[in-house]
């Protein structure tokens, strides 16, 4: 009798375990603390088969927080062009997720933060390190207003999010998408960049 050659199949449950590990970790030590050996760990593998199974440690965390889009593909053309505008890319960029098939893992993950802590935590962390810092670290910003303005801009574009696609609040819930870049927008744009005096 032949021997099989190739990989031998995995135990179905390791990607849950490391997912589970991951979203622990994600969500008490907030993803620049969580390291790939530490989630390893906790799921008893070796951090080998955690990279097989997600690839980065960024690849992860969207596996984990369930995001089905990476804002490293899409936050390039938000900066990209005139500064003066970078508000009305972001929230039209927002709105064109929010908008599309994806949006509606996005309109779960909200509803899931408002009653759960974990999931709070994990939604935090994904706007903080994979949106707003990859957006705020581009522009001529004072490092010590970068917080403050990263979660202003956070007011807008999940207040946004819970107005048009959880409470479903009219005009706003069916307004074209040009009518909201034009009127949330300027907001985003003085967060940004503007004089919060």
């Amino acid at each position: 009798m032949a021997r099989r050659s190739g990989r031998r199949p995995g135990n179905p449950d390791t990607r849950q375990a490391i997912l589970a590990a991951a979203r622990t970790a994600f969500a008490e030590r907030g993803f620049d603390a969580a390291s790939i050996r530490v989630i390893a760990g906790a799921a008893g593998v070796d951090p080998a088969l955690v990279h097989h199974y997600f690839g980065t440690k960024e690849e992860l965390f969207r596996a984990t927080v369930d995001i089905p889009v990476d804002p490293a593909d899409l936050l390039p053309a938000v900066l990209a062009g005139d500064p003066d505008r970078v508000g009305e890319r972001l929230v039209r960029t927002f709105l064109g997720i929010w908008d599309s098939p994806a949006g509606a893992a996005a309109v779960a993950l909200l509803r899931s933060a408002v009653s759960n802590e974990w999931t709070a935590r994990l939604m935090r962390e994904f706007l903080v390190t994979q949106v707003l810092r990859r957006v705020l670290d581009q522009l001529d910003l004072d490092p010590a207003e970068r917080p403050l303005r990263g979660s202003l801009v956070a007011t807008q574009v999940i207040g946004l999010a819970t107005m048009r696609y959880v409470i479903r609040l009219e005009p706003i819930a069916s307004a074209s998408p040009e009518t909201l870049v034009a009127a949330i927008g300027p907001t985003v744009q003085r967060y940004l960049l503007g004089d919060l005096a």
